[in-house]
């Protein structure tokens, strides 16, 4: 069993309106698509969804570094996912994007050889997962509708786009409050837009309207400041940006720095090093939650399997498919039924069909 061939597509997903976070404003991804197919006949999808900001990547990085490791990768097993790991991370450094495209791809495979979803085999904790739905950074009152629409929609969970202004950002959280029913879980993410001083005084405020946890309040690289807001802040702390690896998993909980851990697979190279995140932290009683960059069904799709296989993944953000006007998964993946996401039975990611217009034809091919 070997891998005989990978292809790699690029890709440009349209949002269907502007999203907006304290760091700047989205309206596309450019996403890279990898498709390994194996001397026997079986092939699987993975995904790459760069961040400048968060994982220094950009669509022609991922290209550079899918230029190293294709190549290598031919005649290796696909199903030996640790060995091949392994030497992507011996050929390169960091770029965990481009390392997420083959992980995700790998894993996929993996479960249309066994002929079973990938989430059992993973672990099969779960059937349905739970996801949150993501309000961007509007006007207070602008907000507060869009929560209410989100929830007839059928969302139990908001993440709600903070991080510009202290002061409006309370006045968000209270318009959406008291637009949506108690029951409504809310949950709100500064990706690092507020300063320690800041984060402790707008949590202190926030608390009242029964927040469930805060995303990255301040600077991910601020360890001994982020521990500060959670000694000081009566609203859990979850990591996001501050954690990439199970060594800044493990850097954070010594460090007594945060209460969750918000684990990506573009930022952790893949499904591999995020069950190791995982595990690390349920050792620590430390419980996470997967979140997503920009990708489309079928990055979302691998996530939904990682976190329905994994007991410790508590929460979910995997909606930036809901938020695409493009659809490049135009049959199969995981579903979205009254804010639940369905990995579903079929054998591994039980993707069956691609847009092939947004597709197109692969811009690099590697083996035969």
């Amino acid at each position: 069993m070997g891998i005989q061939r990978i292809e790699v597509y690029e890709v440009t997903l349209r949002y269907k309106e502007p999203f907006v976070i304290s760091a700047g404003t989205s309206t596309e991804n450019r996403n890279t698509l990898v498709k390994i197919i194996t001397d026997y006949d079986v092939f699987g999808w993975g995904e790459a969804s760069p961040s400048k900001r968060v994982t220094n990547e950009t669509p022609e990085t991922i290209l550079k570094t899918l230029d190293k490791i294709g190549p290598r990768l031919i005649g290796m097993c696909p199903l030996r996912i640790a060995q091949d790991v392994d030497l992507m991370d011996a050929i390169v450094a960091h770029n965990p994007s481009a390392k997420a495209a083959i992980d995700l791809a790998l894993h996929d495979v993996l479960g249309k050889t066994a002929r079973k979803p990938t989430w059992r085999l993973l672990g099969g904790f779960r059937e349905r997962v739970l996801t949150d739905i993501t309000l961007s950074i509007k006007s207070p009152n602008e907000m507060a509708k869009d929560a209410v629409k989100a929830v007839k929609m059928g969302f139990k969970a908001l993440k709600v786009k903070v991080g510009v202004n202290p002061k409006e950002d309370v006045e968000r959280i209270k318009l959406i409050r008291e637009a949506v029913e108690p029951k409504i879980a809310v949950r709100i993410d500064a990706n690092q837009g507020w300063t320690v001083t800041q984060a402790i005084d707008a949590l202190k405020k926030l608390d009242k309207f029964h927040i469930e946890f805060v995303e990255q309040p301040t600077d991910a690289k601020n360890t001994r400041g982020l521990a500060k807001v959670r000694k000081e802040s009566p609203v859990s702390i979850m990591a996001d940006e501050s954690v990439h690896s199970p060594a800044d998993a493990l850097q954070l909980i010594k460090a007594n720095a945060v209460d969750m851990i918000n684990i990506k697979l573009m930022k952790s190279g893949g499904i591999h090093n995020a069950r190791k995140i995982a595990h690390i932290a349920e050792a620590a009683n430390m419980p996470c939650m997967i979140g997503c960059m920009g990708e489309s069904t079928v990055g979302i799709t691998a996530a939904v399997h990682f976190a329905a296989a994994t007991k410790n993944v508590q929460y979910a953000d995997l909606d930036c498919d809901i938020l695409l006007a493009d659809k490049l998964v135009s049959k199969g993946g995981a579903v979205v039924k009254d804010s639940e996401r369905i990995p579903g039975d079929e054998a591994g990611y039980g993707i069956t069909e691609l847009d092939e217009t947004l597709l197109r034809k692969p811009v690099r091919v590697y083996g035969k």
